[in-house]
Parts: structure tokens; sequence; C-alpha cells
């Protein structure tokens, strides 16, 4: 959810230093980034939902490449708590600021569009709000019951941020019942400083640790992106931490550089490379795990819960 699409033709930064001062030109992406503009009846259909229900998509606001391919196929990512957030990460495209409130009648229409999609998989995911004093945790529980009691054969992902290490805060989400419990470390421990302004690369491992510890036990994700400088070592580092945290699912994509004022894409990593990472990954023992250049951590979120089965007896 880090990066926003652009048409095919479109290329990124690159920057250099000449004759004293600082030129900026456009280099081609790799042909394994291109993807073809938003279009279909589906797509048509979701973005109507969403105008009619007045609600904000991560798919939109954070600029993802793949709106075009997961609209189409009739699923979408739902951010609640409206489209401003508390925290200024250096990769991210969602507006930074203060947000004003929120509207406690935003779970009744998520679960009401939810419904009208038809989808059999839902993902939920917000800004981060370090204005509450719950950081959202509420609205996210309160979303989950109003989703169950709509359309209860719906299966619900959500991707919470880190509620700055409340555990009362995520005892609430957990217990409402989601089926997967999803927090992004987003990159490796030694870029938290300047990638993940606000966030503690060990407090997030220990929030999807502590998700396990409730009487409901939700199968847990998170996701790494690649390109901000990282090292493979550092890479190979950060899954074993995971998985050392009980993480059952991990995807893996490449970093995309939303605007100029974003962090640079330091490398773009060829599809054998993720490919290298997945089987990694995979030997470590996690039960799922997608990685490829435009896989973002709720890209075919469907497909992954095709896992779920295999944790049903652990609850």
């Amino acid at each position: 959810m880090y990066s926003r699409q652009e048409p095919e033709g479109m290329t990124n930064r690159e920057e250099r230093f000449s004759n004293g001062g600082m030129e900026t030109r456009r280099t081609p992406r790799p042909e394994w980034l291109k993807v073809r503009l938003p279009a279909g009846d589906s797509f048509g259909h979701l973005r109507r939902l969403v105008r009619e229900h007045r609600l904000h998509t991560v798919c939109q606001d954070a600029r993802c490449p793949n709106i075009g391919e997961c609209w189409a196929a009739g699923t979408a990512t739902f951010m609640i708590l409206g489209d401003v957030c508390t925290r200024s990460c250096r990769f991210c495209a969602v507006r930074t600021g203060r947000p004003s409130g929120y509207d406690p009648d935003e779970p009744r229409r998520i679960a009401e569009a939810i419904g009208g999609m038809g989808v059999r998989y839902a993902v939920i995911t917000s800004v981060d709000r370090d204005d509450l004093a719950d950081g959202g945790a509420y609205v996210f529980a309160e979303t989950i019951r109003r989703t169950r009691a709509t359309c209860p054969e719906v299966r619900i992902e959500v991707l919470v941020p880190d509620f700055r290490g409340s555990l009362d805060a995520l005892r609430s989400v957990v217990e409402a019942g989601p089926d997967v419990l999803a927090h992004n470390i987003e990159t490796v421990a030694r870029l938290y400083p300047v990638a993940r302004a606000g966030a503690r690369y060990e407090r997030s491992l220990e929030l999807l640790s502590a998700a396990k510890s409730f009487s409901w036990r939700p199968v847990t994700k998170s996701s790494l992106m690649l390109g901000l400088g990282e090292s493979r070592d550092e890479v190979l580092e950060s899954l074993a931490d995971l998985h050392r945290h009980a993480v059952d699912i991990v995807t893996l994509g490449q970093y995309l550089q939303p605007t100029r004022e974003h962090l640079p894409v330091r490398r773009y990593y060829a599809p054998q490379e993720f490919e290298e990472l997945k089987s990694f990954a995979l030997s470590l023992g996690f039960r799922y795990v997608a990685a490829g250049p435009l896989v973002r951590s709720s890209y075919h979120a469907e497909q992954q819960s095709s896992a779920l089965h295999l944790f049903a007896n652990g609850r």
C-alpha cells in the first residue's frame, strides 16, 4: 500500500550531483513494474459504491499500482478513520496532518458496502490515529462486528497500526474476531528512523506476537517493502524476526516512490530475487508467502484465505 500507480511509459526519478548542484532525470522502470490503467465494469461498479457510501480505500489514497487489477476482480481494501494520518512515514502517499474526529457511523457503512460488493474476503485498514486514546481500536472492532452481522460468510482481515504498543487496544480488535490480524513492519530495523516516523521495529514485532495471546487467535501477517537501501542480510534477518514472533503469513514487494518528496528507490529487485526470498521465507516455516515486484500487503489477499484452514484448530 505504499505507492502510486503510473501508466506505462512513466518512470521513476534518479538523482545525481553535477557541476556542484543536483540534477534530476527520469530513468525507465523495469518492464516487470509496468501496469495497466484501471478499467472495466467491475472497477466502475466498485468506484461508484465507494463514492455512494462516502468511503476511503487504501487502493486510492495510497495510490496502489494494483488498483485496476484488484478492483476489476471485485476486491478492495477499505480505509477507516478518515484519510489524514497523524504520522509522516516517508514512503507513504497518504496525507499527513491533524484529523478532525471520526465518523461513528462508518462501521455500518463499511459493512453495507462489503455486502453490496458481494466479496468473500474483506480487508479493513486505517491511517494512524495517535490523536485518539485507543488509536482507533474501537472503530476497528465495531467494523468487524458490523461486518460479521451483515455478511456472516465474509472472511475479514484487519491491517492495524501499532496502537503505540497498547495491549488493551489490540485486545479489543482481536477479540472482535478477525480471521487475519495484519501489521506491517514495512522495512528493516536500521531504516526505521529514516522511513517510519513514530514507529519502532521491536514494538511492531511485539504487537504481532501479542495478537496470539488472547482467547481468539487470528492468523497473523506482516509485510516488507524492498528497495529503500536495505541489505539482503537485513531482509533475511527481518524475515527470521517475523517468524520468531509467530507470524503466519508474510508478503514482500518492491517499494515505488509516490512523489518527489518521498524517499527515493535505491534499488529495483528482479522477479527472480523475490522468488529466492520467498523460498527462504518458506524454509523458515511461514505458512504462506507472497513475493513479487507488485505484491502489496493486501494484494490478492483473498487467495491467501486458502491457507486459513491450516490454523482452524490452533485457535
